[in-house]
Protein backbone atom coordinates (compact mmCIF):
# COMPACT_ATOMS: atom_id res chain seq x y z
CA UNK A 1 0.00 0.00 0.00
CA UNK A 2 2.73 2.18 0.16
CA UNK A 3 3.85 1.87 -3.06
CA UNK A 4 0.27 3.28 -3.77
CA UNK A 5 1.32 6.65 -1.83
CA UNK A 6 4.57 6.96 -3.13
CA UNK A 7 2.58 8.56 -6.81
CA UNK A 8 0.67 10.67 -4.51
CA UNK A 9 1.64 14.09 -4.35
CA UNK A 10 -0.24 14.87 -1.56
CA UNK A 11 -0.82 12.34 0.73
CA UNK A 12 1.69 13.37 3.10
CA UNK A 13 0.09 16.94 3.18
CA UNK A 14 -3.46 16.01 3.95
CA UNK A 15 -2.48 13.12 6.72
CA UNK A 16 -0.72 16.22 8.40
CA UNK A 17 -3.34 18.85 8.10
CA UNK A 18 -6.16 16.04 8.28
CA UNK A 19 -4.83 14.44 11.51
CA UNK A 20 -4.54 18.44 12.76
CA UNK A 21 -7.89 19.14 12.04
CA UNK A 22 -8.95 15.82 13.71
CA UNK A 23 -7.32 16.80 17.20
CA UNK A 24 -8.61 20.66 16.72
CA UNK A 25 -12.27 19.16 16.12
CA UNK A 26 -12.45 16.50 19.09
CA UNK A 27 -11.03 19.58 21.29
CA UNK A 28 -14.12 21.68 20.18
CA UNK A 29 -17.17 18.82 20.89
CA UNK A 30 -15.09 18.38 24.24
CA UNK A 31 -15.27 21.37 25.50
CA UNK A 32 -11.63 21.04 26.98
CA UNK A 33 -8.18 19.73 25.35
CA UNK A 34 -8.53 16.11 25.31
CA UNK A 35 -5.70 15.45 23.06
CA UNK A 36 -2.72 17.87 22.45
CA UNK A 37 -3.29 19.00 18.07
CA UNK A 38 0.79 18.20 17.61
CA UNK A 39 0.48 15.02 19.82
CA UNK A 40 -2.21 13.43 17.54
CA UNK A 41 -0.97 14.35 14.58
CA UNK A 42 2.13 13.30 15.00
CA UNK A 43 0.96 9.74 16.35
CA UNK A 44 -1.87 9.51 14.00
CA UNK A 45 1.17 10.04 11.17
CA UNK A 46 3.56 7.35 12.72
CA UNK A 47 0.77 4.99 13.26
CA UNK A 48 -0.56 5.46 9.15
CA UNK A 49 3.08 5.01 8.13
CA UNK A 50 3.65 1.98 9.82
CA UNK A 51 -0.15 0.48 9.26
CA UNK A 52 0.57 1.02 5.58
CA UNK A 53 4.25 0.20 5.44
CA UNK A 54 5.55 3.50 3.90
CA UNK A 55 8.72 4.87 4.01
CA UNK A 56 9.17 7.68 5.60
CA UNK A 57 10.65 9.37 2.57
CA UNK A 58 7.62 9.14 0.50
CA UNK A 59 5.77 10.41 3.43
CA UNK A 60 8.01 13.44 3.66
CA UNK A 61 8.01 13.88 -0.46
CA UNK A 62 4.03 13.58 -0.77
CA UNK A 63 3.63 16.95 0.30
CA UNK A 64 5.00 16.97 4.38
CA UNK A 65 7.82 18.64 3.12
CA UNK A 66 5.45 21.94 1.76
CA UNK A 67 4.83 22.01 5.56
CA UNK A 68 8.69 22.30 6.77
CA UNK A 69 8.71 25.29 4.35
CA UNK A 70 6.16 26.73 6.24
CA UNK A 71 7.84 26.28 9.53
CA UNK A 72 10.28 29.59 9.36
CA UNK A 73 7.86 31.87 8.02
CA UNK A 74 5.46 30.42 11.44
CA UNK A 75 8.23 31.28 13.42
CA UNK A 76 8.43 34.48 12.02
CA UNK A 77 4.81 35.34 13.15
CA UNK A 78 5.16 34.89 16.43
CA UNK A 79 6.99 38.01 17.06
CA UNK A 80 3.34 39.57 17.00
CA UNK A 81 2.90 39.20 20.91
CA UNK A 82 6.17 39.95 21.24
CA UNK A 83 5.37 43.31 19.50
CA UNK A 84 2.47 43.85 21.11
CA UNK A 85 4.37 43.28 24.89
CA UNK A 86 7.71 44.85 23.98
CA UNK A 87 7.22 47.81 26.62
CA UNK A 88 7.38 44.83 29.49
CA UNK A 89 10.03 42.88 27.82
CA UNK A 90 12.16 45.58 27.89
CA UNK A 91 11.60 46.71 31.33
CA UNK A 92 12.21 43.25 31.93
CA UNK A 93 15.42 42.70 29.68
CA UNK A 94 18.26 41.79 32.58
CA UNK A 95 15.38 39.09 33.82
CA UNK A 96 14.78 37.83 30.18
CA UNK A 97 18.66 37.28 29.57
CA UNK A 98 19.12 35.78 33.27
CA UNK A 99 16.12 33.74 32.54
CA UNK A 100 17.44 32.34 29.35
CA UNK A 101 20.88 31.78 29.86
CA UNK A 102 19.99 29.42 33.02
CA UNK A 103 17.82 27.77 30.82
CA UNK A 104 20.30 27.47 28.43
CA UNK A 105 23.42 26.20 30.90
CA UNK A 106 20.74 23.41 32.64
CA UNK A 107 20.65 21.89 29.20
CA UNK A 108 24.32 22.02 28.24
CA UNK A 109 25.01 21.06 31.78
CA UNK A 110 22.75 17.71 31.42
CA UNK A 111 24.18 16.75 28.01
CA UNK A 112 27.65 17.12 29.43
CA UNK A 113 26.26 14.67 32.44
CA UNK A 114 24.98 12.22 29.87
CA UNK A 115 28.04 12.45 28.30
CA UNK A 116 30.19 11.08 31.37
CA UNK A 117 27.15 8.77 32.65
CA UNK A 118 26.56 6.79 29.40
CA UNK A 119 29.40 7.37 27.92
CA UNK A 120 27.92 8.86 24.64
CA UNK A 121 29.89 8.38 21.39
CA UNK A 122 31.02 12.08 20.09
CA UNK A 123 28.60 13.01 17.37
CA UNK A 124 25.77 11.07 19.66
CA UNK A 125 26.50 13.98 22.40
CA UNK A 126 27.03 16.97 20.23
CA UNK A 127 23.70 15.74 18.08
CA UNK A 128 22.11 16.56 21.25
CA UNK A 129 23.37 19.71 22.03
CA UNK A 130 20.83 22.06 19.70
CA UNK A 131 17.45 19.71 20.75
CA UNK A 132 16.04 22.94 22.95
CA UNK A 133 16.38 25.45 19.84
CA UNK A 134 14.12 26.21 16.75
CA UNK A 135 15.11 23.58 13.86
CA UNK A 136 16.20 26.48 11.60
CA UNK A 137 19.10 26.88 13.76
CA UNK A 138 19.53 23.15 15.40
CA UNK A 139 19.62 21.23 12.46
CA UNK A 140 22.40 23.66 11.02
CA UNK A 141 24.30 23.69 14.15
CA UNK A 142 24.14 20.35 14.14
CA UNK A 143 25.47 19.96 11.11
CA UNK A 144 28.01 22.05 11.28
CA UNK A 145 29.25 20.88 14.39
CA UNK A 146 29.63 17.13 13.28
CA UNK A 147 26.44 15.83 15.25
CA UNK A 148 23.56 13.61 13.33
CA UNK A 149 21.28 16.37 12.20
CA UNK A 150 18.30 14.03 11.21
CA UNK A 151 18.54 12.89 14.77
CA UNK A 152 18.50 16.43 16.21
CA UNK A 153 15.73 17.47 14.44
CA UNK A 154 13.75 14.04 15.67
CA UNK A 155 15.41 15.42 19.50
CA UNK A 156 13.61 18.87 18.62
CA UNK A 157 10.36 16.99 17.82
CA UNK A 158 9.97 15.35 20.68
CA UNK A 159 11.24 18.31 23.10
CA UNK A 160 9.09 21.02 21.79
CA UNK A 161 5.92 18.19 21.82
CA UNK A 162 6.85 17.43 25.52
CA UNK A 163 7.01 21.13 26.24
CA UNK A 164 3.80 22.24 24.33
CA UNK A 165 1.61 19.50 26.26
CA UNK A 166 3.39 18.97 29.75
CA UNK A 167 4.30 22.73 30.40
CA UNK A 168 0.55 23.40 31.97
CA UNK A 169 1.23 20.78 34.05
CA UNK A 170 4.76 21.31 35.08
CA UNK A 171 4.26 24.84 35.78
CA UNK A 172 1.02 24.11 38.17
CA UNK A 173 3.62 21.52 39.55
CA UNK A 174 6.16 23.64 40.32
CA UNK A 175 4.00 26.98 40.84
CA UNK A 176 5.20 29.17 38.91
CA UNK A 177 2.59 31.62 38.24
CA UNK A 178 4.19 34.95 37.06
CA UNK A 179 3.49 34.84 33.18
CA UNK A 180 6.76 36.42 32.13
CA UNK A 181 8.88 33.71 33.99
CA UNK A 182 6.13 31.17 32.34
CA UNK A 183 6.69 32.55 28.88
CA UNK A 184 10.31 32.12 29.36
CA UNK A 185 10.51 28.77 30.83
CA UNK A 186 8.83 27.74 28.05
CA UNK A 187 10.67 29.04 25.04
CA UNK A 188 13.54 28.52 26.26
CA UNK A 189 13.33 24.79 26.73
CA UNK A 190 10.43 23.59 23.95
CA UNK A 191 11.00 26.36 21.09
CA UNK A 192 8.34 27.21 18.69
CA UNK A 193 6.26 23.89 19.77
CA UNK A 194 6.06 25.14 23.15
CA UNK A 195 5.81 28.67 22.23
CA UNK A 196 2.35 27.97 20.66
CA UNK A 197 0.98 26.53 23.89
CA UNK A 198 2.35 29.46 25.70
CA UNK A 199 0.05 31.85 23.51
CA UNK A 200 -2.87 29.62 24.57
CA UNK A 201 -1.95 30.59 28.61
CA UNK A 202 -1.76 34.43 27.64
CA UNK A 203 -0.41 37.46 25.83
CA UNK A 204 3.10 37.89 28.10
CA UNK A 205 3.69 34.28 28.27
CA UNK A 206 3.51 34.25 24.26
CA UNK A 207 5.56 37.30 23.76
CA UNK A 208 7.87 36.26 26.62
CA UNK A 209 8.49 32.56 25.25
CA UNK A 210 8.96 33.83 21.61
CA UNK A 211 11.70 36.55 22.49
CA UNK A 212 13.58 33.21 24.89
CA UNK A 213 13.10 31.11 21.82
CA UNK A 214 15.81 34.18 19.76
CA UNK A 215 17.77 34.51 23.11
CA UNK A 216 18.13 30.69 24.11
CA UNK A 217 19.08 30.49 19.70
CA UNK A 218 22.03 32.57 19.79
CA UNK A 219 23.39 31.84 23.51
CA UNK A 220 23.16 28.36 22.45
CA UNK A 221 25.30 29.30 18.73
CA UNK A 222 27.50 30.56 21.34
CA UNK A 223 27.51 27.73 23.74
CA UNK A 224 27.55 24.40 21.79
CA UNK A 225 30.98 24.75 20.03
CA UNK A 226 32.61 25.04 23.71
CA UNK A 227 30.73 22.30 24.47
CA UNK A 228 31.03 19.90 21.40
CA UNK A 229 35.08 20.59 22.76
CA UNK A 230 34.18 18.00 25.50
CA UNK A 231 33.71 15.22 23.15
CA UNK A 232 37.03 15.10 22.00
Amino acid sequence: MGEYFAYSDYFGLLLCLGSFLAARWINGRMGREVCNPLLFATLACGAVLVGTGTEYGTFYESGADKLEFLLTPATICLAIPLYRQFALLRKNGAAVLAGCAAGVAAHMAGCALMLVLYKMDGAAYITLLPKSITTAIGKGLSQELGGYPAVTMASIMVTGLFGAVAAPALLKLFRITEPLAQGLAIGTSSHAAGTSRAVELGDVQGAASSLAIVVTGLLTVVAAPVMAGLAG
